[in-house]
């Protein structure tokens, strides 16, 4: 570090004999007390020039900048209005020491004279105790040109005010811990830009940004700022002297991109105007960043184009400087020498005698606060520093860079209705940016305004603008047009605005403020037809008592024990009649009263759903239907016995009448089904459920069953079909009023076909009236049995009592014996 800054010092020293070109000392240079130092690129040198050797370059030969000259003019005016003031600094002159700094690689003589003393540089000195010939400077304007010389002035504090350097870098303190700017960084542009495409709805942009580290910058900001947005960077491309416009705006139109950003300084931008020219661009809306949105030199070129589009920009407010005409004019009216002694040092001269005051005026006032308000940071400093009164500062205190810095980090002064303030950054917190629109005529409209600091706040008054791109309405730029309503975006390529158009199907929504590109599922309470932006609640669905079909089924419940108490008591009134022991005798009873309990089934389908009616439409039936079931199982084996077996296996028979095996077969079938259902109960019980898959707009309440668990409690009632098939089958030829075949054959057929009807209906229909449907099932089993079973029997009891005597059914038991014994 030591021999690189002798070797700056060793290049200062020669550049100071350094013997080319005379100014008037008057507008580079004034004495003063204190000096400022200033850095103004009033030429600007190509970025493609290069040297072949360690030269210094004649910035009086590059291209003049007038709105920088204008720049330049505003500081000389600061400084010479607070040194003419007795307000600020009292008994005290402020000079300075400006240079023309047109390039950001080969002007470094003009920063290393201006932190020299008496010609000299002294690295070695005590750390911030330098005194360098300035107490602070401004400048310089462009983020490249402060990125090259700020290490030379941060190495000891000295405070670098600059009034265009807008690169995010200057932000941190770690490296440029004296740097401060009046001009707001890159991303508040970035920001007004931004809001800008998102009033107008613009979403498919170009960004063109000068190859450097401001155009870089901005980019990197811009991209930041659009992510997780709906705004899509179409096309980027960074610009230089060597870039083919032709093959950027080919590329441009072919992604049918009507938006371009363009981010770089106005000398840039003259270059991009000459070949939007040239190749004829039209119909384009243009976003001016604040460097060139109000640059005369270009919107002259613009008014040439035909058809150019719409040019909408970022600027700094118009904010008149009072005095600053009057002393544009009082300069120009002075007669200069061109003979004026020589410089004291290179890159002071303008060549620019000729220029009119009206010129400088009316040039580009783009920055003129921030180097106006710069200068007065400077000086409030200053005046802080020196504890000036109403009269007089004190002349006795030696004045160093690092504590003007110091105070400058405290500003809080009132400058042209402005409060001066800097945050922790050095960046102001102060200002605002308007939005211009450039008419046809070259004028320029303030069309909307944006306020950073204070009450945010931000407009436009689109009534203003008038749209040059050959529509009437506000042009657009998207990739892809907006779905309809209930349609979600899918994305189709690598771009976000980029998407086809899909309708969201039923039992889903779309929110497009909170996701555009998915359909949200409704949940299991809710229900959407095709392409809905929200759900609706599902109709509760399940058959109350109050039902039609729910009544008709429990009157027949009701009847159904009606009739089981009445046959029993005609049982009863005729017990010891042959029918009524044909028929099962005291069995018959016990059939009747597991028919009346299973009807108890009936009335738990009905009504909502808990887990306890479920529980209670399968236990009676399940129950006390096995233990019926096990009755006709019983009174078809003894038939078949007592004709059949008795003869053949007499031991047989002899056990089961001595041990009542029918009541024991009974008791135990009862026993084991009622396991099998605790069994069942236990490990998976019936709960309630609701079925949402049947009908998308309902949810029908009903109850879960596990299945596999509850073939367990089917078994019983399974076998004991399957045996009173094979023992009504063993019986067909038995005496007719002893053949119980028939009855039971047709009552065990209906039951299958009753079961067989339910199992097809719950396949094709799952609505609420399922429950219903398996209620009448159980009722028609209960039915199949109590009446093809029972009132054959009554209908001999009441209707033909002559076959109801022990004298026919002998006749009938006689001629069995002698068809058999034949």
């Amino acid at each position: 570090m030591k021999h690189v800054l002798a070797y700056l010092c060793a290049l200062g020293s020669f550049l100071h004999g350094f013997d080319q070109c005379t100014v008037p000392d008057s507008e580079f240079q004034r004495e003063g007390d204190y000096l400022i130092g200033g850095l103004f690129n009033i030429h600007q040198a190509n970025s493609s020039f290069h040297h072949y050797r360690p030269e210094v370059i004649d910035c009086s030969s590059t291209p003049f900048i007038l709105s920088s000259y204008r720049r330049f003019q505003l500081m000389r005016f600061s400084v010479e209005e607070i040194s003419n003031s007795t307000k600020l600094l009292p008994n005290v002159s402020l000079g300075y020491e400006i240079f023309d700094h047109c390039t950001d690689t080969v002007s470094f003589p003009g920063p290393l004279n201006l932190i020299s003393v008496n010609g000299l540089i002294r690295p070695l000195e005590e750390p911030h105790r330098n005194l360098s010939k300035v107490i602070a400077v401004v400048g310089t304007y462009t983020s490249p040109q402060a990125q090259a010389v700020a290490p030379l002035f941060m190495m000891d504090l000295i405070p670098m005010v600059s009034y265009g350097a807008a690169s995010s870098i200057f932000s941190r303190k770690q490296n440029y811990p004296s740097f401060m700017r009046t001009v707001h960084p890159n991303k508040d542009v970035i920001e007004v830009i931004f809001s800008i495409l998102t009033e107008f709805n613009w979403k498919w942009v170009a960004f063109l940004y000068v190859d450097d580290s401001y155009g870089i910058d901005g980019l990197q900001l811009f991209l930041k700022k659009i992510k997780d947005t709906d705004i899509c960077l179409a096309y980027n491309k960074a610009l230089d002297h060597y870039s083919d416009y032709k093959a950027i705006f080919k590329q441009i139109n072919a992604q049918n991109v009507n938006v371009i950003i363009v981010f770089a300084p106005e000398w840039t931008v003259e270059e991009l105007m000459n070949s939007v020219k040239q190749i004829n661009v039209t119909n384009k809306v243009w976003i001016a960043g604040d460097a060139w949105s109000l640059s005369q030199k270009i919107k002259d070129q613009i008014q040439g184009i035909k058809n150019v589009g719409t040019v909408l920009g970022v600027a700094e407010p118009n904010m008149t400087i009072p005095g600053f005409s009057e002393f544009i004019y009082s300069f120009k009216a002075q007669t200069h020498c061109e003979n004026a002694k020589q410089q004291k040092f290179c890159n002071q001269i303008c060549n620019c005698g000729s220029l009119t005051a009206e010129e400088i005026i009316d040039a580009d006032p783009s920055f003129s606060f921030p180097v106006y308000s710069a200068v007065y940071s400077i000086a409030h400093a200053l005046h802080n520093i020196l504890q000036c009164g109403a009269d007089r500062c004190k002349d006795n205190i030696t004045v160093y860079p690092y504590m003007v810095l110091t105070e400058l980090r405290k500003s809080n002064f009132t400058l042209l209705n402005q409060t001066i303030q800097f945050d922790q950054n050095g960046d102001p917190m102060f200002g605002s940016y308007a939005i211009v629109f450039w008419d046809q005529d070259g004028s320029v409209h303030e069309v909307g305004f944006y306020n950073f600091h204070g009450s945010f706040d931000f407009s436009i008054n689109r009534s203003k603008i008038r749209w040059q791109t050959g529509q009437v309405s506000v042009p657009t730029s998207v990739c892809s047009k907006e779905c309809e309503v209930g349609y979600k975006k899918t994305q189709d390529g690598n771009y976000k605005c980029c998407f086809n158009c899909t309708i969201c199907p039923s039992g889903t929504y779309i929110n497009t403020t909170e996701d555009p590109y998915s359909c949200i599922n409704c949940n299991n309470t809710q229900w959407s037809e095709e392409g809905s932006t929200s759900c609706s609640l599902r109709v509760v669905e399940y058959t109350p008592f109050t039902d039609i079909w729910a009544i008709g089924i429990m009157v027949g419940a009701f009847i159904l024990v009606f009739i089981s108490l009445a046959l029993s008591v005609l049982f009863a009134l005729n017990y010891n009649t042959p029918v009524v022991k044909s028929a099962g005798g005291p069995m018959c009873f016990l059939i009747l009263v597991c028919l009346s309990l299973s009807s108890l089934s009936v009335f738990f389908y009905f009504g909502e759903p808990t887990v306890a009616f479920c529980i209670l439409r399968y236990l009676p039936f399940l129950l006390f239907f096995t233990v019926c079931l096990a009755c006709f199982v019983v009174r078809s084996f003894q038939i078949v016995c007592i004709f059949k077996i008795a003869a053949q296996i007499p031991k047989l028979h002899s056990w089961w009448m001595k041990y009542h095996g029918q009541w024991l077969f009974i008791t135990v079938a009862f026993v084991t089904q009622a396991i099998f259902l605790l069994i069942n109960y236990i490990y998976a019980p019936p709960s309630s459920k609701m079925d949402i898959y049947w009908n998308p707009k309902k949810i029908i309440l009903g109850c879960d069953i596990d299945f596999k668990a509850a073939l367990i409690s089917l078994v019983l009632p399974l076998l004991f079909c399957f045996l009173c098939f094979v023992f009504s089958y063993m019986g067909k030829d038995l005496p007719k009023n002893y053949n119980e075949a028939k009855a039971i054959t047709f009552c065990l057929l209906l039951l299958i076909l009753t079961w067989i009807i339910f199992a097809t209906g719950s396949i094709l229909y799952q609505g609420k009236y399922i429950q219903p449907l398996q209620s009448l099932a159980v009722l028609s089993s209960l039915y199949s049995f109590l009446l093809w079973y029972f009132f054959p029997k009554c209908y001999i009891i009441i209707f033909q009592p002559q076959k109801n005597t022990h004298r026919y059914f002998q006749n009938l038991i006689q001629s069995y014996t002698k068809t058999i014994s034949q």
